[in-house]
């Protein structure tokens, strides 16, 4: 609680020396910090916005003149508002929709595991795509690529962690990849850059019984 006896100017003096050293120390923190590389990142957690907050990693790059591309290993079927987006910049965006559903809804393993391996073979070409020499006008063919809902398909083994770890560890050294979807394996976590973990606290769809609404889930 602030001294009754201080003007509102000793305040805010006050304040002000605070934020000046704050910046003078972060100032200092980002001159050591040089290094640009492409980065793994890793969106898991039981939480909603997982893949949200990758699209808007893709929204991100996409105003910085960047090229991105989507492999979703999942939500196929799924009519969502961010690939409706992401279709009006063709010549920034390339989206493989190759999932057929949630397991729940194919009730068959062999045909969920054959969608698997067929959205992986197009994500690694998404990869290679990117591996040079590119000439200085053409440059790579992507500067970010999502494989959303990836972390879905290694949880129930449809896919070799080990292959799909060595392939994303040995990206391109500026390739940007976002990996999404929960229960994310632990050598997949270790490889990555960046990880977050979506906590969830509450959700209408148990507490209300308030089914999936447009705009906020799709």
């Amino acid at each position: 609680m602030a001294d009754e006896t201080q003007s509102e100017d000793d305040i805010n003096e006050r304040a002000n020396e605070k934020a000046r050293k704050r910046k003078a120390a972060r100032d200092k923190m980002l001159a050591d910090k040089t290094v640009e590389k492409g980065l793994l990142i890793v969106h898991t957690g039981k939480g909603k916005g997982k893949s949200t907050a990758a699209f808007g990693l893709m929204t991100r790059a996409l105003g910085n003149d960047m090229k991105v591309g989507v492999v979703q290993f999942v939500k196929g079927k799924w009519e969502t508002g961010e690939r409706k987006v992401l279709e009006h910049f063709p010549e920034q965006v390339t989206i493989k929709t190759m999932g057929e559903g949630f397991t729940w809804e194919t009730q068959d393993r062999a045909r969920d595991i054959a969608a698997a391996k067929k959205a992986w073979a197009a994500a690694q070409e998404m990869i290679e795509a990117c591996r040079g020499p590119f000439s200085e006008s053409e440059g790579p063919a992507y500067d970010m690529i999502l494989l959303d809902e990836i972390n879905i398909v290694l949880r129930y083994d449809y896919l070799p962690l080990d292959e799909v770890v060595s392939v994303l560890s040995g990206r391109p050294k500026d390739l940007h990849i976002i990996v999404t979807g929960r229960n994310a394996k632990e050598p997949l976590i270790e490889a990555a850059d960046l990880v977050t973990e979506m906590t969830q606290i509450k959700h209408p769809f148990r507490e209300q019984n308030v089914k999936a609404q447009k705009g906020v889930e799709f």
